[in-house]
């Protein structure tokens, strides 16, 4: 699974997931990703312009990503970005908050499944310790190419995976 990342941002660059509790259609991305176009090119951080991108992956996960090496964002710039957020969440009528749901690549499809059930999933197959797992809680552009989908046993999640007694 591969994602397309602008080249010119440094790779220490702040990121936020959203990730989507549904599957988002064609029309809804397109409006999303235009909504998210118009923030970015007016984000601002203590009245400079932030250097921003925004988009929308696999129809599910809504990426935002800042450029600190010349502006930083602030606490009002982060608000503001998490009032888009909102304001996404309440027209599509989604929930892009809840931390507690977790993505993974099970046979071809990504499936959600609550952090309470992980274990039991396990245990049911119906994710495996090899399953690419969406890892969410990264925070750099740099850490979005090389650790955001990673198989499970490789994430912080691996502790639900039982060693087997031999």
């Amino acid at each position: 699974m591969n994602i397309t990342l602008p080249e010119h941002f440094h790779p220490q660059s702040r990121v936020w997931i959203y990730q989507s509790d549904r599957t988002l259609n064609e029309n809804e991305v397109k409006e999303i990703k235009i909504t998210l176009d118009n923030f970015v090119q007016s984000w601002k951080s203590h009245g400079d312009q932030v250097k921003g991108y925004s988009t929308v992956y696999f129809d599910m996960f809504i990426v935002m990503m800042a450029d600190e090496s010349s502006v930083s964002v602030g606490g009002c710039s982060m608000d503001s970005s998490v009032r888009i957020m909102k304001e996404i969440e309440k027209k599509f009528n989604l929930n892009l908050f809840n931390r507690e749901m977790l993505t993974f690549q099970a046979k071809e499809k990504l499936i959600q499944i609550p952090l309470s059930l992980i274990e039991k999933s396990l245990n049911d197959k119906i994710i495996t310790e090899e399953s690419l797992y969406f890892n969410n809680t990264i925070l750099s552009k740099i850490d979005l190419e090389t650790k955001w989908i990673i198989p499970l046993k490789n994430s912080w999640l691996s502790r639900f995976i039982k060693t087997p007694i031999s």
